[in-house]
């Protein structure tokens, strides 16, 4: 489920000395920022320039890849994009660990998007951000962004999630995917089958911890995704429109598994819209 979205070309204190952050530090980044042990648990972060505890709010972005490759170099570019079209946010690129030779199955990946979280939260004070995050993610990571914000809510809640063709119901993915890959996948990332557990695609599913209060939600899929079917999203959206949530489904019929030209600009315009429409 490599991640092939094609991205063009794509930093960052305080301004009003009563707001909780440091005076006249000018923007930064910090590359390779570890939040647990494992030389995958690292991070980048770009920080405005103005920035404060009480305003500046945090874009988390995670990759994709199947949950077994990818880096968050692969979200460079769109970075640049981000910057220009959001300058007053704080933008985080996350690695995590991926799985190989049958190590760091379901759930590591999801552990690890929680540990990071709470870790670049706890470090707000000192970064000079609020606790206001986002998430957006790709294929895998789109999955893991929709996890993130649906399931774990209890320790830092999501202000909004952006699924860029991700995976949100993996019984339904493993059962009806037309890519015999797939399946072979996920019983790789899971270590079976829904037949032989359960439980561990029924508690890796955003679908099932959509509820009334669940945050705002753009989803983005292609009508000719060969990897995750657009149905993934159709699923979701339903969900989230039985539920009252406040949700966005855009559907390009004709783009497959990532897209450039004309569409990939109307995504970064959905996507600036929506974060300005529903993160204050």
């Amino acid at each position: 489920m490599k991640t092939i979205i094609l991205l063009p070309a794509f930093i960052f204190l305080l301004s009003c000395a009563k707001k909780d952050t440091q005076v006249g530090v000018s923007a930064q980044v910090m590359t390779n920022v570890s939040y647990g042990a494992d030389t995958k648990q690292k991070f980048d972060i770009y920080l405005p320039a103005q920035r404060n505890s009480t305003d500046t709010k945090i874009l988390l972005l995670i990759h994709g890849g199947g949950w077994t490759e990818g880096d968050k170099v692969d979200f460079n570019p769109f970075i640049i994009e981000m910057q220009k079209r959001l300058p007053d946010y704080a933008i985080a690129n996350i690695n995590y660990r991926l799985v190989s030779n049958n190590q760091n199955l379901f759930p590591a990946q999801e552990n690890d998007v929680k540990a990071a979280i709470e870790y670049i939260v706890s470090k707000s004070e000192e970064y000079g951000i609020s606790r206001k995050i986002s998430l957006l993610g790709a294929s895998a990571g789109a999955h893991l962004s929709l996890l993130q914000a649906y399931k774990h809510t209890e320790s830092v809640p999501v202000k909004a999630v952006i699924s860029l063709f991700g995976p949100t119901e993996l019984v339904s993915l493993y059962n009806n995917s037309s890519n015999s890959s797939i399946p072979l996948l996920l019983t790789m990332v899971t270590g079976g089958t829904p037949s032989t557990n359960l439980s561990i695609y029924q508690q890796s599913s955003p679908y099932n911890f959509v509820t009334s209060s669940s945050c705002p939600t753009l989803l983005l899929h292609g009508g000719t995704d060969l990897l995750v079917p657009a149905s993934q999203s159709v699923m979701l959206n339903d969900e989230l429109q039985a539920k009252a949530v406040i949700h966005e489904y855009v559907f390009y019929p004709s783009e497959g598994h990532g897209w450039t030209g004309p569409n990939l600009a109307d995504t970064f315009n959905r996507i600036e819209a929506f974060l300005k429409q529903q993160v204050k």
